[in-house]
């Protein structure tokens, strides 16, 4: 009996496929996950036992740095939100929400923006690069900025998300050619409609690990991951600096006198269009209980 150390790749039909040392294994979950109700999801590091004969199985989950519900995704070094310049416009709402969720599980929230050929796309890179949230500005007329966003997703586990239309697979076809291919075998084991299982699946491309994730929405991370309201505040990078320095300790940072983070807005250090995010989403948990949102 062999024991390895390995990242689940995808689990499909009961069976779980882990990747240790550049070789799969098709492997059983032990029952104690079920009982346990912890059921190992794509991106968990594993441990798995590997007999002479019989089914390979996964001994144990190890400890998750982070963990998203829907899509079940754990271990996510970085969340990619594309958005376009144009067809659709940027949803500033939508990507703050996107933003907040990743900062708030531990994962590094990424901008990527599309169709600068169609329509320049500084003032909305702008925006989020002073926000202290790290922007690729991606073209088909110029490689350099998808080249940057490949170099900065080496070694990393990352998940795309976008609204439809704003160039997602165009973009992922540019960074990875070989995923077309890829993601089009997924979609014919999916049988496009026949099956409403969704399947999350990472795929090793160019050093790194991408989650492939049918179905990934917006509406699943705003739906799934919201914020408490105490916590809101640390998941806008661009509040932190100000944060302590209202002239109320119980300072809610969306109308009150002597709030560093309104003046910081009024003074343009802080994008208007990130406090209009920031005050939407308070007010929409302000009156849910901490323990509601788990």
């Amino acid at each position: 009996m062999q024991k390895l150390q390995g990242i689940l790749m995808k689990s499909i039909g009961g069976f779980y496929y882990v990747r240790s040392e550049d070789k799969e294994y098709e492997c059983k979950a032990r029952g104690s996950f079920r009982k346990k109700g912890s059921s190992p999801v794509a991106g968990d590091r594993v441990e798995i036992s590997v007999p002479d004969e019989g089914y390979c199985a996964i001994e144990q989950i190890l400890p998750r740095k982070n963990k998203l519900k829907r899509p079940a995704l754990a271990n996510i070094d970085a969340l990619v939100i594309v958005c376009s310049t144009v067809d659709p416009q940027p949803n500033f709402t939508v990507i703050d929400k996107m933003t907040a969720a990743a900062v708030n599980n531990g994962m590094t929230p990424v901008l990527a923006v599309s169709k600068n050929d169609i329509k320049n796309g500084d003032e909305v890179c702008e925006i989020y690069r002073k926000s202290g949230i790290k922007v690729f500005q991606c073209s088909p007329d110029d490689k350099s900025e998808t080249d940057a966003l490949r170099d900065y997703l080496k070694g990393k586990v990352s998940a795309f998300t976008g609204n439809s239309g704003v160039g997602k697979s165009t973009l992922l076809n540019m960074l990875f050619p070989s995923l077309e291919l890829a993601t089009g075998q997924i979609s014919e084991k999916l049988g496009r409609g026949r099956h409403t299982t969704r399947v999350v699946e990472l795929f090793e491309l160019d050093g790194c690990f991408v989650a492939d994730t049918p179905g990934f929405s917006t509406v699943d991370l705003q739906r799934y991951e919201m914020i408490d309201k105490e916590q809101l505040q640390y998941c806008f990078p661009e509040f932190e600096k100000y944060l302590g320095q209202c002239r109320f300790t119980s300072c809610a940072h969306t109308c009150e006198k002597g709030c560093k983070i309104l003046e910081a807005v009024q003074n343009g250090e802080i994008a208007e269009s990130r406090h209009k995010s920031y005050v939407q989403m308070y007010n929409e948990v302000k009156d849910i209980k901490h323990w509601q949102l788990k």
